[in-house]
């Protein structure tokens, strides 16, 4: 079983922003593979189902980004879900816009999202994929940046990288995470 969370912020207030990237992810997973994300449990929305015929449940923490790990702790423990077969899905602003980076292990950098996760499940041997959202222009812009939505123009650039991150992950649960950063790093 495989336990995909993408981390975000609770919908309503802030789809179709960089900081949401995991939940766009997990939106496209569930959309490609038929899974309900519409249950809730843990302070998460979330979906069961199969990828090429491995149970996984898709999650969305709705603790607000600097919580998520609460939530991953929670699944995982409930499940019984080994960290190697947790996979956490995040915006970077290392990465250029358009790009993704998939990695078996590390620390959290300096995303919130993820040092609440890994302070939460007291590890950091669990895959992740990144996707790039790029810098602002000027760091003092960087909340505004994150947070609010994002134009047209520049969303379909990201919408590349959500769809290379649903390939990947399809491909990690099919052929594992070695075959996935061969083919999409």
């Amino acid at each position: 079983m495989y336990l995909i969370v993408g981390l975000g912020n609770p919908e309503t207030e802030y789809a179709r922003t960089r900081h949401n990237m995991g939940f766009d992810v997990i939106n496209k997973l569930a959309d490609k593979y038929n899974i309900n994300v519409n249950k809730i449990k843990f302070n998460s929305l979330y979906g069961t189902g199969k990828i090429h015929g491995e149970n996984v449940i898709l999650v969305k923490p709705q603790t607000y980004m600097n919580l998520s790990g609460i939530a991953v702790r929670d699944f995982m423990n409930f499940y019984k879900i080994q960290s190697e077969n947790i996979l956490i899905i995040y915006d970077d602003l290392d990465i250029a816009p358009g790009l993704i980076k998939i990695r078996k292990k590390g620390g959290p950098g300096t995303h919130n999202g993820m040092k609440s996760v890994v302070n939460e499940i007291k590890t950091q041997q669990f895959p992740r994929v990144r996707i790039g959202i790029g810098m602002p222009q000027y760091k003092s812009d960087l909340l505004n940046y994150i947070l609010t939505r994002i134009p047209d123009n520049e969303y379909e650039l990201l919408e590349n990288a959500i769809e290379k991150a649903t390939v990947a992950i399809s491909e990690m649960i099919k052929n594992g995470i070695d075959s996935a950063m061969n083919k999409y790093n």
